[in-house]
């Protein structure tokens, strides 16, 4: 008996597909090629990648390197595809499909690449016409599709707007610094210097608005000029376009710290005007300046000085100031010599008040001198006189010189010249002498007395004093 008679099942031929068709459809990025040859996996699983990639792409690796990357995985996928699809004749419909699907994309990614050059192109001009506001107005036309197809030079355009919004605020900054406002200034020159310090190609820009900056000195602020022109040269040098800001502060400061002088010389700030007028004449040395500087800083030393003896020279009626215990000069004044010396008397008035009004001021810009007067002692006895008093009472009276202890002061030194006593001459012996009884007893009058001096007498002590020559 033969054996039973066994059917064995034959294996399906290889698939087949269009190998070009497949390929194309891949060029998409769609993974279309796969699901043409039913490879639904390879597509899910590819696709997250391809996904993956184009977000990178588009915003944080925005790189030539980066496209390179991405255009190897392209052409992996066009390659991949190619290779697992079988040798088959040509497939008509798997073509017009695969070009339906991948010409599109294609065409798109080129459109927005040569639209991207254009408006980098556009860009670039800017840059180097240093014109932020043309190079922010052509790159408003940038979308997430330029960014897909052209990352680099989307990326080149996002640091130019980054760059300009950064001028932006350094050149609000540096109009906010031309008042004079330093902190402003340090926050202006730090943004112009953090732009010059990322990417490469803003130099212009940033030449463009310090140029802006600088032409906005001198101010019709002097004294804010000057500040600015201070903050400018004690600036370190940087090595680079920001240092452009010498030649103007030479040009500018030295006119700026004379004009700021007078200016604080018209608030009485004499202080602070005469630091100006030095600043020059210390910084410039050789300027055209520097004679008009020498005479401000005299003028405002002598205003300083005089100031000073106005202050050290107040006193009550009758007494002394801080001037007779601490002499100070106003240089200004004449100096003590030949001729009639001004003085101002301070002290016991009686008998300088006597003198004449040319011998006498109360100004310190017309005095030579400040005479500091004690009070009157009694000086040596003139003439003795004897009086009767109460009825036959007999007294002598003795008339004493007056002698005044005073300290005269040149003012425009404040170096004392005379220490002395002015003897005072005068009347003595009158046949009637005034006094004053106390309780209903007549002690008679006092044995001492002054001599009655008349304005020649006063005017003869006080003359080798005042008189000279």
């Amino acid at each position: 008996m033969e054996p039973p008679t066994q059917a064995v099942r034959e294996a399906p031929p290889p698939r087949t597909h269009d190998r070009l068709a497949v390929a194309v459809a891949n060029a998409s990025l769609f993974n279309v090629g796969y699901l043409m040859m039913g490879r639904r996996r390879l597509a899910a699983a590819t696709g997250p990648v391809t996904l993956v990639l184009i977000i990178v792409l588009a915003s944080a690796a925005r790189s030539t390197w980066f496209e390179i990357v991405f255009l190897l995985w392209w052409l992996g996928l066009i390659g991949h595809a190619w290779h697992l699809a079988r040798p088959h004749a040509a497939h008509g419909g798997h073509r017009v499909v695969a070009l339906c699907v991948t010409l599109p994309v294609l065409a798109t990614v080129g459109v927005l690449r040569v639209d991207a050059v254009a408006i980098d192109g556009t860009a670039a001009q800017a840059r180097r016409d240093g014109d932020c506001a043309e190079a922010l107005d052509a790159l408003r036309e940038i979308w997430f599709g330029h960014r897909l197809a052209a990352a680099p030079l989307a990326a080149r355009g996002d640091d130019t707007v980054r760059a300009c919004r950064r001028l932006d605020r350094a050149a609000d900054e540096l109009t906010t610094a031309l008042t004079g406002d330093t902190t402003a200034l340090k926050a202006g020159f730090d943004g112009l210097a953090a732009v010059l310090a990322g990417p490469p190609g803003h130099e212009r820009m940033v030449g463009a608005t310090l140029d802006r900056f600088l032409k906005g000195l001198p101010t019709q602020d002097p004294c804010g000029t000057v500040k600015v022109t201070d903050w400018l040269r004690a600036r370190k040098p940087s090595k680079n376009l920001l240092d452009r800001t010498t030649g103007v502060v030479d040009r500018t400061a030295p006119a700026a710290l004379v004009k700021c002088g007078d200016t604080l010389m018209s608030a009485d700030s004499w202080h602070s005007a005469r630091s100006r007028y030095l600043q020059l004449v210390r910084q410039y040395p050789g300027n055209a300046l520097i004679a008009e500087a020498e005479a401000g800083a005299e003028k405002a030393t002598l205003a300083i000085e005089l100031a000073n003896v106005r202050e050290l020279l107040k006193a009550a009626d009758g007494s002394q100031p801080t001037y007779c215990s601490a002499p100070a000069r106003y240089s200004g004044a004449k100096a003590y010599g030949d001729g009639t010396n001004r003085a101002i008397f301070y002290g016991d008035d009686d008998y300088a008040s006597r003198l004449p009004d040319k011998w006498r001021t109360t100004d310190p810009t017309e005095a030579v001198l400040v005479v500091c007067m004690e009070e009157p002692e009694y000086g040596p006895v003139q003439q003795s006189c004897p009086y009767s008093y109460d009825g036959g009472k007999r007294v002598t009276v003795k008339f004493h010189k007056i002698e005044i202890p005073l300290k005269a002061y040149e003012l425009k030194t404040g170096e004392e010249v005379s220490d002395t006593k002015i003897r005072i001459g005068g009347g003595s012996c009158p046949s009637v002498i005034p006094y004053t009884t106390f309780g209903g007893v007549d002690t008679g009058p006092p044995t001492k007395d002054y001599v009655d001096p008349s304005d020649s007498d006063v005017r003869g002590a006080f003359e080798s004093l005042i008189t000279r020559g």
